[in-house]
């Protein structure tokens, strides 16, 4: 006899029968509603251009301060200057009045080719908002009652839930 309700409950463990608790199975609920969720989502993009940075102007110069300067300076240099040293004092002083006159004549300017207009990237980041769609959020009936649930795909008319059925009342 022992031997028998040995074998027995071996059995009912070895095919579940004796325990409290069933694997769940499968069935099928209606799909009462299904509500799209969407999520705003940023992606700042960077917008660049190409802008115009400073331009020169050439102005013409003026060559007659140079020209009075060293006129007037030769003259100098040659009334300052004796004998041999003379020509050299006229030389030094021509020199020195044509780049005084020359920078008197053209307000300091100093002359350079024309200048290119100098170009600078300037850029700056711009909001890129879009909505991108998360999930469902889904309400179905099962035996009479209505779930509420999040699905990150629509479930069309049916949904699959488990059941799990268990023993109400023991022994």
């Amino acid at each position: 006899m022992k031997r028998t309700l040995i074998t027995s409950a071996l059995t009912m463990a070895v095919l579940g029968l004796g325990t409290a608790q069933a694997s769940p199975f499968q069935d099928t609920a209606w799909v009462i509603s299904s509500t799209p969720v969407y999520e705003s989502v940023n992606t700042p993009q960077r917008d660049c251009w190409s802008e115009q940075v400073g331009y020169e102007r050439p102005r013409s110069r003026d060559y007659t301060g140079a020209v009075i300067g060293g006129i007037a300076g030769g003259l100098l240099g040659n009334t300052i200057g004796k004998g041999s040293g003379r020509s050299v004092a006229t030389a030094f002083g021509a020199a020195t009045g044509a780049m005084v006159g020359d920078n008197l004549g053209n307000d300091g300017y100093e002359y350079r080719a024309p200048a290119r207009p100098r170009h600078e990237q300037r850029c700056r980041t711009v909001d890129n908002w879009s909505r991108q769609l998360t999930g469902y959020n889904v309400t179905y009936r099962y035996q009479g009652h209505d779930y509420t649930d999040f699905l990150p795909y629509d479930p069309g008319r049916t949904v699959k839930v488990n059941v799990k059925v268990s023993l109400a009342e023991r022994y």
